[in-house]
C-alpha cells in the first residue's frame, strides 16, 4: 500500500510525517507527495500554468509505475478536488468529484442548503458584477461579501455600503491576475462536473449574522459508505470586534442537543450532494437567545488545524483516518490512542492595522533559539507554527485576510484553568501577547463556560463517536 499525498504542507505535512515515523504500521514509509506550496516562492510559481485536468492526467500515468494505491489531500484550494478526481479516474476509494465541487462552489452550496434545510441558511445572492467591475445599485447592506471559490477566508469581509463594497473590490491588475489564477483551475473542472452551478469567477453576498449572541463553531465528521458520523465540535473564538480567529477550543461548550442539530443539518446537505466518502467540516453560527443555527460553509476535507486537538483530547488520529479512507477501509475501526489532555486549544497570534486600535498593531520579534529551547523544556507537548514577515509585506494580508497571522500555538491542559495558565506562560516565553479575549479592552464575553459546565455538556454526539 502506497498513498499519494497532494499539496501536503503545514499541518498536513506534520500529521503525515508523524505517521510515517510510526514503525510497524501499514502506512510506514509509504507516502509520495505531489503539488506545490501556494504560500512560498518559487514553489507557488507553478500557479502560472496550473491546470487540474492536466495535473490529474500526469499523475494517472505515474500511478502504476509508482505503485500508488490511494490518494489523500486536505488542501482546500486544489488538493481536495484533485484527490477526488484522481481517485475517480483510477477507480480508487474517494469522494465523488461533483460532491467536492458542490461544497467548494459557495453559491451552489447555498442553493442546495436552501432546498434541503432552509432554516439553517442565510439570505444570499450572487453579486451581479464580475471581479473588478463597479458595485451595482440595489443591494442591501450590511452584506458579507466573499468569493464564490476561495480558501483561508481570503477576501471575505462585511461591508456597510455600496461605497465600501466598491472600495473593497477595487483590485489591482496583479491582484486580479492572482484571483483569476486561483479560481480558473476549479472553474474549468466545475463547468464539466457541476454545470448547474454557474461561474465561480464572481462574489457572493450574504446577510451577515450580526447578533452579539451568535457564536461560531465547527462540526467535523466522516462519511463512509454513505454513513455520516461526527468527530466533534470545536469552538471558534474571535479577536474582539473582528472576524479574525483568536483561538479554536476543544471540546466544545455548545450544548449536546445543538451539536446533534448541527449533525442533522450536515447530514441533509451532504446526502443531497452525494458526499458519501471522506472527512468533512461544517462551519456555523449558533445564537442561543433565538435558538438559531446558521451554516457558514461546508469544507470537503478535514479541518487540518483541528486534527491535533482531537488527537490530544480524544486519542483519535484524523490523519490515520484519512489514510484508511484513501484505501477504502473503515476509519472507525482504528484503535483509539490514550488522550494526553482533557481540553486543548489552537491559539492564533495576529496583528492588525490601525482600524483596530484596541488590538496589537506591531509585529513582535520571532522567538530566538533560546526562547524556543525554553518553550520546549517547559511545554514538551506544544506544537508551534511561525509565519515571519516584515512590516512592509503585510499590506495584502490586511486587505485579503483582515489581519496578519504570525504564529499558531497548540497546547493541552487538564482543565480550563490549567490550559489558560499554560497558554499565558507559553506566550510569555515566546514574547507574544496571549490570545485571550480578556486581554483586549472591547472584550464583552467569555466564550467558554466554567469547567463544571463544560463537563456537564459532554455531548451525546461525542459519546456516539467513541463507540462507533
Amino acid at each position: 500500500m502506497k498513498t499519494l499525498l497532494l499539496f501536503n504542507y503545514d499541518w498536513d505535512a506534520k500529521g503525515f510525517e508523524r505517521l510515517a515515523a510510526q514503525k510497524g504500521q501499514t502506512w510506514s514509509n509509504a507516502f509520495a507527495s505531489r503539488g506545490f506550496d501556494l504560500f512560498s516562492f518559487p514553489s507557488n510559481a507553478h500557479l502560472v500554468m496550473f491546470d487540474l485536468e492536466r495535473f490529474i492526467n500526469t499523475l494517472a500515468k505515474q500511478a502504476k509505475k509508482e505503485n500508488w494505491t490511494g490518494v489523500a489531500s486536505q488542501h482546500e484550494q486544489f488538493g481536495a478536488l484533485a484527490a477526488a478526481m484522481l481517485a475517480h479516474k483510477m477507480g480508487w476509494p474517494g469522494t465523488p468529484p461533483a460532491a467536492v465541487a458542490a461544497c467548494q462552489h459557495k453559491l451552489h452550496a447555498r442553493q442546495v442548503l436552501q432546498q434541503v434545510c432552509p432554516e439553517a441558511n442565510a439570505p444570499f445572492q450572487r453579486m451581479p458584477a464580475a471581479y473588478g467591475e463597479p458595485a451595482p445599485d440595489g443591494l442591501s447592506y450590511p452584506a458579507f461579501v466573499k468569493p464564490v471559490k476561495a480558501a483561508f477566508s481570503v477576501l471575505a469581509r462585511v461591508v456597510q455600503s455600496k461605497e465600501e463594497l466598491h472600495q473593497f473590490t477595487r483590485f489591482g491588475a496583479y491582484e486580479l491576475w492572482v484571483i483569476k489564477r486561483l479560481v480558473e483551475p476549479f472553474e474549468r473542472v466545475a463547468k464539466k462536473i457541476l454545470p448547474q452551478a454557474g461561474t465561480a469567477h464572481s462574489m457572493i453576498l450574504e446577510e451577515p449574522v450580526n447578533s452579539p449572541n451568535a457564536k461560531q463553531y465547527s462540526l467535523d465528521g466522516i462519511a463512509f459508505k454513505g454513513d455520516i458520523k461526527p468527530l466533534g465540535v470545536v469552538d471558534s473564538i474571535m479577536y474582539p470586534g473582528t472576524q479574525a480567529f483568536m483561538r479554536f477550543d476543544y471540546p466544545s461548550t455548545l450544548p449536546p442537543y445543538i451539536q446533534d442539530r448541527a449533525l442533522e443539518v450536515a447530514t441533509k446537505f451532504l446526502t443531497a450532494i452525494g458526499y458519501s466518502h471522506g472527512l468533512f467540516n461544517m462551519e456555523f453560527f449558533y445564537d442561543a437567545e433565538i435558538d438559531k443555527l446558521t451554516v457558514i460553509e461546508f469544507n470537503p476535507r478535514m479541518a487540518s488545524q483541528f486534527a491535533d486537538l482531537y488527537l490530544r483530547v480524544d486519542g483519535v488520529d484524523l490523519y490515520a483516518m484519512a489514510l484508511e479512507l484513501a484505501h477504502g477501509r473503515d476509519p472507525w475501526l482504528l484503535p483509539q490512542i490514550a488522550p494526553s489532555a482533557q481540553v486543548a486549544t489552537s491559539a492564533v497570534y495576529r496583528m492588525f492595522d490601525d482600524a483596530q486600535p484596541h488590538l496589537p498593531q506591531t509585529i513582535p520579534a520571532m522567538p530566538t533559539d533560546k526562547q524556543l529551547t525554553a518553550l520546549q523544556a517547559q511545554f514538551p507537548d506544544h506544537e508551534l507554527l511561525r509565519f515571519p514577515k516584515t512590516s512592509g509585506s503585510t499590506a495584502r494580508d490586511f486587505k485579503w485576510l483582515g489581519s496578519y497571522r504570525y504564529g499558531i500555538l497548540h497546547l493541552g491542559g487538564q482543565n480550563e484553568a490549567d490550559l489558560t495558565s499554560r497558554l499565558e506562560e507559553a506566550s510569555k516565553l515566546l514574547g507574544w501577547s496571549t490570545p485571550l479575549a480578556a486581554n483586549y479592552p472591547c472584550a464583552t464575553f467569555s466564550h467558554r463556560l466554567v469547567q463544571t459546565e463544560l463537563n456537564a455538556n459532554t455531548s451525546d454526539l461525542s459519546n456516539r463517536r467513541l463507540t462507533a
